[in-house]
């Protein structure tokens, strides 16, 4: 576990909070090894019912650590963590929700689409800047977005890069509600209890139901990944993790 990901238990809720303030939650490889294993521990208990996801006030997540992606540029080992990961969250027996405040970028956007309800605040920005990093598109988000906006819409999000707020994201049916950062945490555990309440096997059937067929969506998820790793080693990539890293400094 690691001191980036703190979980709690209120009755039949799991509650997992990314806990980077100083780097805006930006994920490292232990943080995606910490989040993975919470997850299949919920699948593993059936004491939990549900599954609720934090960031901190003003950043729900940054994104992957570029250092990380800096690192697999420039030949170093890429890790498995990263991808366990998104195996983890398209395989999770349990409803995932989220409460989404400030910056979401990257990851920070695609693991919403896998979420049964999301809740955002009024300051919130959903942005994949995927393409402007010489990368592709990544969580299933490829399939699962179009799936949900449209094709158009979808190109605009993974495609363009365009951020999203909260309001265009409900209005696309990315996001389920857009409530005041002051209310954020209270309505999303409220809705967190409420699934829990539900009978467990009519909510699971219904829920598998209604998602994306998994064999489809874990062969994207692969898919994606190789064009993913092969686009960390490139020329493209490289130049813009120079010119990202350049203008941080």
């Amino acid at each position: 576990m690691t001191e980036h990901i703190l979980i709690e238990r209120r009755g039949a809720v799991q509650i997992i909070r990314m806990n980077r303030p100083d780097k805006k939650n930006a994920l490292t490889r232990a943080m995606y090894a910490a989040f993975s294993a919470a997850l299949r521990a919920a699948d593993a208990d059936p004491e939990i019912r549900v599954n609720v996801v934090f960031g901190v006030p003003g950043a729900f997540s940054a994104g992957n650590d570029l250092a990380d992606f800096m690192a697999v540029a420039m030949g170093g080992d890429g890790g498995t963590e990263v991808w366990d990961f998104l195996l983890a969250l398209a395989e999770s027996e349990k409803p995932l929700v989220s409460g989404v405040d400030g910056i979401a970028v990257g990851i920070g956007t695609t693991l919403n689409l896998h979420c049964d309800l999301t809740f955002a605040t009024p300051r919130t920005v959903f942005k994949t800047p995927f393409v402007d990093l010489g990368l592709v598109p990544e969580a299933g988000s490829s399939l699962l977005t179009p799936a949900l906006l449209g094709r158009q819409q979808a190109f605009a999000l993974l495609g363009l890069g365009e951020g999203f707020s909260a309001e265009r994201a409900r209005d696309a049916g990315m996001i389920y509600a857009v409530v005041e950062e002051d209310r954020l945490e209270a309505e999303t555990l409220a809705a967190a209890e409420a699934i829990a309440a539900k009978p467990p096997q009519a909510l699971k059937i219904s829920r598998d139901l209604m998602r994306a067929p998994r064999d489809e969506l874990i062969a994207r998820i692969k898919q994606e990944g190789e064009h993913f790793r092969e686009r960390l080693k490139s020329d493209e990539a490289k130049a813009a993790f120079v010119a990202f890293m350049s203008r941080k400094k």
